[in-house]
């Protein structure tokens, strides 16, 4: 299962916001902090606001903070609100099935429960239990900043 670009977006930005609470941020702090496309942000930020996840503060010294609290944030709730849709395999759009397997197969079944299974552990997880993992908060925006992940080469056999 793969989030799209626009759900990773929305899930950066709480993160972002729930960070940085003593302050109202820009979505060009955002956007800078993830080097994402403004304009492409602006529309996520849009969308969170008429969730009630985010909200935004007009005027000079205006900016965007949280609509609730980390506690109250419902990882699981805000993937649903921002994926199009959980179709795994063809099979699960009957309107684009073109499938012959499709009466016989049980793979449809398995990446069901497969689904199920993985918003159900998205549904156990709250915006502050995200904030909290690994024991420390992430204070700073510099937290945010690209890091590079370099494959570790397979030990030798043996």
């Amino acid at each position: 299962m793969r989030l799209t670009t626009y759900t990773d977006y929305a899930l950066r930005t709480l993160m972002y916001l729930a960070a940085n609470r003593d302050r109202l941020v820009t979505i060009q702090d955002i956007a800078n902090a993830h080097n994402i496309a403004k304009n492409h942000l602006t529309k996520v930020v849009h969308q969170l606001g008429i969730l009630g996840e985010v909200e935004s503060l007009r005027g000079r010294n205006g900016g965007l903070r949280l609509g609730k609290e980390p506690s109250l944030i419902n990882i699981g709730a805000v993937v649903r609100s921002t994926e199009p849709d959980f179709y795994m395999a063809e099979c699960f759009d009957p309107a684009k099935n073109h499938c012959m397997l499709t009466t016989a197969c049980k793979l449809k079944g398995v990446l069901y429960s497969a689904t199920a299974a993985y918003l159900a552990v998205l549904d156990g997880v709250t915006l502050e239990d995200l904030m909290a993992q690994g024991g420390s908060r992430m204070e700073s925006p510099a937290t945010f900043q690209s890091i590079p992940i370099l494959a570790q080469p397979a030990p030798p056999p043996g």
